[in-house]
């Protein structure tokens, strides 16, 4: 499957939790063929699952009494170990049940950035919010939340429109879409903000990201969005320790904010 960490792989039947009845893309069976992954984090089990609409996704539902559901929306680099290892460290340490989505769903793209960037205008805004829907109800929990970086925060940001989630986390979300990825089937996050629900919407934002200028990041708060600036950080500066532009104690705070914004524990600066 791609990935570089040892595992053990066997094909098994997985009984699904129970879905809610209201919801959206519900799963139409209890049961889907997957390929389960050991990773050896603690007692946790990882697990690739296929959603009813093909796309792949990772999932972590061993927490016996999940606070809430969290759906994650990769950066432009898809699901990879960076991501099966945040979904299961989120899983054990924020006590939810956690699934993040592959956005670039039957393609071999490698690992070079150009042809993603490439891709990205073919891929369309209700395809991808079908599969955040679809991550959503394979988690079982009554209430849950979205979080995206960089590609996957502009997705956040789209997001908005959809009363699936209850709160929505986006990392340095593109605020308008770049014009090399415009196309008829990207919408202006902006838009959909103003559509949607802006105010369950967090924005982490560095005040160095060329995709993140002041004035984008003031329309972003003009539309009700919450908007938390770390200054001087640059773009993907806290999800992965191994980007130059990475800043712990950053990193730090804007998980931890993350975290409170999605249980609704506390206000964050705007």
């Amino acid at each position: 499957m791609g990935l570089q960490r040892e595992v053990v792989a066997e094909e098994r039947e997985v009984v699904m939790p129970p879905q809610r009845e209201d919801a959206p893309h519900r799963y139409p069976h209890r049961s889907a063929r997957c390929s389960s992954l050991r990773c050896g984090i603690g007692k946790t089990e990882v697990m690739r699952i296929t959603l009813p609409s093909g796309t792949l996704a990772e999932i972590d539902t061993s927490v016996p009494s999940p606070s809430m559901g969290l759906v994650i929306a990769p950066d432009i680099f898809s699901l990879r170990p960076l991501f099966d290892d945040m979904v299961a460290r989120l899983a054990r340490e924020w006590n939810m049940a956690v699934c993040a989505v592959e956005p670039f769903p039957g393609r071999s793209l490698g690992a070079d950035i150009q042809p993603r960037f490439a891709a990205v205008p073919s891929l369309d805004d209700a395809h991808h919010l079908r599969d955040l829907h679809e991550a959503a109800d394979a988690l079982g929990t009554e209430r849950v939340g979205l979080m995206g970086f960089c590609m996957g925060g502009m997705y956040c940001f789209k997001s908005a429109v959809s009363s699936r989630f209850d709160r929505i986390a986006s990392f340095y979300g593109m605020i308008r879409v770049p014009n090399d990825w415009q196309s008829s089937t990207q919408a202006e996050p902006l838009a959909m903000l103003a559509q949607g629900d802006a105010g369950k919407v967090l924005a982490i934002i560095g005040t160095k990201d060329p995709y993140t200028p002041p004035a984008d990041v003031s329309a972003l708060r003009a539309v009700g969005c919450n908007v938390v600036e770390y200054t001087e950080a640059e773009h993907g500066f806290a999800h992965d320790a191994m980007r130059p532009s990475h800043r712990a104690a950053d990193a730090a705070d804007a998980f931890a904010r993350t975290r409170d914004w999605l249980l609704g524990v506390t206000k964050n600066e705007q």
